[in-house]
């Protein structure tokens, strides 16, 4: 489902001469910049799902994260996610340490993070991705990121906005100057620009039997594309 957002700006500039064709024939023209937007619904997200534990040892902290780790791997593949949309995308070790005053830092335990990259294909997946994770033993939900998987069609439509506004303020600065727009010398178009991820707050562990599902709303996003174009003027006859 798309909506469009008529949201759009425009840079005018004034008529300025240009050659075009034969050396000697100078054309008067009008530049226009314009962005198109248009509303899209997502229907993927990325998580990022994050096992982080402590122990006195290197081995024994690896070891328990492991354990943890394999029991959400578990829960996700319950839930229908294939094996290939679950990565790990970091893995860290490092030792925590106590300071006094005139000591040697003493190293008093060793922490482990791992965390897991996850993408659903189903929008309705993310609140129990959540939930069974942190059941599992996660303990870290670092980022959240929803996406549409197709944006082919929404960038069209915002390019036919962006070109549409374009022609219609260039035609209101012909008018201004005195004449009008003959046809469109050039267009340019830039790359669209997608919603940046959405952040997630750490979260407890919870047990699934104490609670209903974790409720997210994807809402709309923008999806918004830039031009730039340059329009033949004509002045009007004296």
């Amino acid at each position: 489902m798309k909506k469009l957002l008529f949201a759009v700006f425009a840079s005018i500039s004034t008529p300025v001469l240009a050659q075009q064709g034969d050396i000697n024939a100078l054309t008067p023209q009008i530049a226009v910049g314009a962005r198109g937007e248009v509303k899209v619904v997502p229907d993927r997200a990325t998580i990022q799902i994050s096992v982080q534990t402590r122990a006195a040892t290197a081995a024994a902290a690896a070891d328990e994260n492991a354990r943890k780790q394999k029991a959400v791997i578990d829960a996700l593949r319950a839930l229908g996610i294939a094996a290939n949309d679950i990565g790990t995308s970091g893995y860290t070790v490092y030792p925590e340490q106590r300071y006094e005053p005139n000591k040697e830092p003493v190293v008093i335990g060793y922490n482990v993070t791992n965390t897991l990259s996850v993408e659903l294909k189903s929008i309705s997946l993310v609140g129990r991705a959540i939930d069974v994770a942190l059941a599992k033993g996660a303990n870290m939900i670092t980022s959240l990121q929803f996406y549409a998987s197709n944006t082919e069609s929404a960038r069209q439509e915002a390019i036919a906005i962006a070109v549409k506004k374009a022609k219609s303020d260039a035609e209101a600065a012909a008018r201004a100057a005195g004449g009008s727009i003959s046809g469109l010398l050039e267009i340019s178009i830039g790359s669209y620009s997608a919603p940046p991820p959405r952040p997630m707050v750490m979260r407890a562990k919870v047990e699934m039997s104490a609670q209903a599902d974790t409720p997210i709303e994807a809402g709309d996003q923008v999806l918004a594309v830039d031009i730039s174009t340059r329009w033949r003027f004509v002045p009007n006859a004296r």
